[in-house]
């Protein structure tokens, strides 16, 4: 039975944008977690489906309705539902993604033994692409490592998920809400400004099942162009410190105008990247590569990323 209080420990926020054909698994899968102690925030992005319906139809105290009149992203959505929350505690799930029974439960239990520095504890999660099901390792973060803000802008926390976070509603308190000016790596950018005053623990196990559909704004590279060079004006003062970072930076700017067809915008900033650090052999390989034309560009990318994923 549903445990329903004033305060809940936890706020859990769902942003929606079409997808009521699976938003009851992900509902329902936060409903069966071990523990109950929790709020659930659904915020309708501007769907046109029957969105609504779905939350209506789970009949639970807990669950609050909110709908955007028009669709204003998901860093908007999820901003609107920590501006709703009553709770200690704020944690995310993506309509399309399914919890797994146990997972606010030892993340609660770390938070209440852990040093007050810990901001955020994440884990890692079961990446399911069609019939195929694999371990998605999440980087290894621990409060041992302190305050990782250098490592952070050299994307060390580019692959935590927000779907399997719980942080402290404080963190937003501290370093403001998600940056709504972002068409992508909005989780990203937010831990790193999270980095600068929180330590990071790191569940090692799955506790979240992450379906890979392949569309969506994780498909759009031109918006993902776009976050690389907003995160990098952003923080450029930062970045610059280090030529080895700003060097990476480049480089990542570069192969995503490669991947969006722009082979000689991006052949440029692979050779800023070598300019401000020589030695970024990425850089050196790339330069070459994006003489020879897309196709073979496309096809060595592909290979490249196929032997990253193994290791």
């Amino acid at each position: 039975m549903e445990k329903v209080t004033n305060n809940p420990a936890v706020t859990v926020i769902i942003p929606i944008y079409n997808r009521a054909y699976l938003l009851g698994r992900a509902i329902q899968s936060v409903l069966n977690q071990s523990y109950q102690d929790f709020e659930i925030i659904s915020v309708d992005d501007g769907s046109t489906d029957n969105t609504e319906e779905v939350v209506r139809s789970f009949k639970d105290e807990r669950i609050k309705y909110i709908q955007h009149k028009e669709n204003k992203g998901a860093a908007a959505a999820r901003n609107t539902g920590v501006m709703a929350a009553r709770s200690e505690y704020i944690a995310f799930q993506d309509s399309d993604d399914e919890w797994l029974h146990e997972k606010l439960e030892k993340q609660i239990k770390i938070f209440e033994v852990s040093s007050p520095e810990v901001g955020v504890v994440y884990t890692d999660m079961w990446k399911i692409t069609a019939n195929k099901r694999m371990c998605f390792h999440s980087p290894n973060i621990m409060p041992k490592d302190k305050i990782i803000y250098q490592q952070a802008l050299d994307y060390g926390v580019r692959y935590i998920g927000i779907q399997t976070v719980l942080m402290k509603k404080e963190c937003f308190d501290k370093v403001g809400l998600f940056d709504e000016r972002l068409p992508r790596y909005i989780d990203l950018e937010l831990f790193i400004r999270l980095s600068k005053y929180f330590y990071f623990y790191h569940i090692k196990e799955p506790l979240l099942n992450y379906y890979d559909t392949k569309n969506g704004i994780s498909s759009n590279t031109m918006a993902l162009v776009t976050a690389r060079k907003t995160i990098l004006d952003k923080y450029f003062e930062d970045i610059k410190k280090s030529k080895r970072v700003l060097s990476n930076h480049y480089v990542g700017i570069g192969a995503s105008l490669c991947s969006n067809k722009e082979l000689k915008n991006g052949r440029h900033y692979f050779i800023k990247a070598m300019k401000v650090y020589p030695f970024n052999i990425t850089s050196l390989l790339a330069i070459p590569l994006t003489l020879l034309g897309q196709s073979v560009y496309d096809k060595v990318e592909r290979v490249f990323k196929k032997i990253k994923r193994m290791f």
